[in-house]
């Protein structure tokens, strides 16, 4: 796997440091707050992850915008995934200079097309194979019957209107 430079979160700017302190958390909230406990649960399995691969999940969002030989401008890439257009340049120009992306002059105008090297591919499969063996790990902790319920929850929760 290709060790990379740490580069900057999936979370804007504006939230950089992204480890939640219970201790600074009321207990009142901290015991029945469904949206603290899946924020508390998708920060530390990402945590574990990012350790784990050295990848940061904006660079993992963005190798993935960019699979199946997909060719798009920095421009497309933050708007794709909702980031600011800062974020995702600092992290192309990083990558570019590690050898997992290219760049090149678009036909028409005068963007520049970022797409995945070779060496990017690689590292992008290396990633989901990361991914898929936490997975694995998880599931293993839990019943298969536990496994559903958690998905029909989360999918639940993905699709309340707020």
């Amino acid at each position: 796997m290709a060790q990379t430079a740490r580069c900057y979160g999936a979370i804007p700017m504006s939230a950089p440091n992204l480890a939640i302190d219970k201790k600074l958390i009321p207990q009142e909230i901290l015991k029945d707050s469904v949206i603290l406990h899946l924020a508390l649960a998708y920060f530390a399995v990402g945590k574990r992850l990012e350790q784990k691969t050295q990848c940061s999940q904006t660079r993992g969002f963005i190798l993935s915008t960019l699979r199946g030989g997909a060719s798009l401008n920095q421009n497309q890439i933050a708007t794709l995934l909702g980031f600011d257009r800062t974020v995702v340049h600092r992290a192309v120009k990083t990558m570019i200079r590690e050898g997992l992306l290219s760049e090149r002059k678009a036909e028409s105008g005068r963007a520049l097309l970022v797409q995945l090297t070779a060496k990017g591919n690689k590292y992008r499969e290396s990633l989901i194979k990361e991914r898929r063996a936490l997975d694995d790990h998880l599931r293993g902790r839990f019943t298969s019957d536990d496994v559903s319920n958690l998905l029909r929850l989360l999918k639940r929760v993905a699709e309340s209107e707020v």
